[in-house]
């Protein structure tokens, strides 16, 4: 498996506090099958101030080297977590924010409760940038919860929705998990991650969740989920997958209760 979503460089936002914690993580992914982890720290004006020119690549470097001398193996690769904010074209032109493995692929989160109207605008304005937005849990927005179309605008106009492992296992409650399974069922989930935060709570090990998709939706499925478009975005190519359902009122109906 490959992993897009992990907060594992340590000390720089609210993940992992240490080096001996991110080596932990990683063994806890190695263990479940993952064998590359996208370390993915927050970018987030105003309260994670993480750019490339700061603390965080030096933070990124010194757990690569940690990694070469454990020999750890486990492969890891950069890019951001970062909050839609009107600069980040910008940013990214001059090279402050990381881009997936340096791709055209950009992890980017919305506040859970924002606006959908700035999220289409966001979103247009990094395509305008020819950036892929890659969609950071959308199950867990509280506008996806009510009205999951929104989700197949934004998967038919170009984005890849990256879900969580802890929404699918309901570990953030039933609304994330009854949007998640929704948007597996309309076909609009480009990747699955493990958003991990630490080496106890909110951890690497993907294996519950791949079993349970593989549960659901067949061993092809999770394996597109987990491994496929994973290392398609690691690679900046097109994904596969895609035959979104479009949501129909009595979709609707059912989805809301």
């Amino acid at each position: 498996m490959i992993d897009i979503h992990s907060h594992i460089v340590p000390g720089v936002d609210d993940g992992s506090d240490s080096l001996d914690e991110s080596i932990d993580m990683m063994l806890a992914a190695y263990g479940s099958g993952v064998t590359v982890m996208t370390a993915t720290p927050h970018c987030y004006p105003g309260l994670y101030e993480n750019y490339a020119d700061g603390l965080v690549a030096e933070r990124y470097k010194a757990l690569k080297r940690e990694i070469a001398r454990l020999d750890v193996p486990v492969k890891l690769v950069r890019g951001m977590e970062c909050m839609a904010d009107e600069r980040l074209p910008e940013q990214i032109r001059s090279g402050l924010v990381w881009t997936l493995n340096g791709t055209s692929y950009l992890l980017m989160e919305f506040q859970f409760g924002e606006d959908p109207d700035f999220c289409a605008y966001m979103i247009g304005l990094l395509m305008e940038a020819g950036i892929h937005p890659v969609i950071a849990h959308p199950e867990r927005y509280f506008f996806i919860q009510r009205n999951p179309e929104i989700a197949f605008d934004w998967c038919t106009g170009g984005c890849a929705l990256q879900l969580n492992k802890g929404s699918v296992l309901g570990r953030f409650g039933q609304g994330p998990k009854r949007t998640a399974e929704s948007l597996l069922r309309h076909g609009l989930a480009a990747c699955l991650a493990s958003d991990a935060h630490g080496a106890v709570h909110r951890t690497a090990d993907m294996a519950d969740a791949r079993l349970y998709i593989e549960r659901l939706f067949g061993e092809k499925y999770a394996k597109l989920l987990t491994a496929e478009n994973p290392k398609r975005i690691l690679q900046g190519r097109p994904l596969l997958g895609y035959r979104p359902i479009p949501y129909r009122e009595e979709d609707m109906a059912v989805e809301r209760t």
